[in-house]
């Protein structure tokens, strides 16, 4: 397998289903027919339009919307719900750890435009430790030879990879 960088999709994927996480990361995409992968999208490309500076590309991550705060660079992470808000919380910190490392000070809002819902993530240390664990977990399991085994879990029944799992 060649070089994997951890991205914030990956993280995201690990605090959901670490099997994801493994998929995601040899290119094994999930199935784009999926209406929850469209709705996604949707949100995507029509929420927080006003917001000129979206999906820039930095490295190996892509940030949905950033503009200049009062003292630094404001992350935005936008997600059609909050439903996983923990993965949300841990890709925004993850983008705003990869900004630290290269010297740019920033803060991270997350943004739930279904809910009307905005959650500020800022990266302590305590945070920035849980970041860097979860990059070297994630690359412990994505350069495995398998995956981890398939395990019921409630996102299941709407995951675009499920016949990855379940076929």
């Amino acid at each position: 397998m060649k070089e994997v960088n951890v991205n914030g999709t990956l993280v995201w994927y690990y605090y959901i289903c670490k099997r994801q996480a493994w998929l995601m990361a040899r290119n094994i995409n999930p199935n784009q027919d999926n209406p929850l992968l469209d709705l996604g999208r949707f949100i995507q490309e029509h929420t927080y339009e006003r917001d000129k500076r979206k999906e820039v590309v930095v490295g190996n991550i892509i940030i949905d919307v950033i503009k200049k705060g009062k003292k630094e660079i404001v992350v935005g992470e936008v997600k059609k719900s909050s439903k996983f808000k923990e993965s949300a919380k841990m890709q925004l910190a993850f983008y705003l750890w990869e900004f630290k490392k290269i010297g740019i000070d920033s803060t991270g809002v997350l943004m739930f435009p279904k809910e009307k819902e905005r959650v500020e993530v800022v990266l302590d240390d305590e945070l920035e430790k849980k970041v860097e664990k979860t990059a070297k977990e994630i690359l412990r399991i994505i350069y495995k030879e398998k995956p981890q085994p398939a395990e019921k879990i409630g996102y299941c029944k709407n995951c675009a990879y499920s016949e990855f799992c379940w076929a």
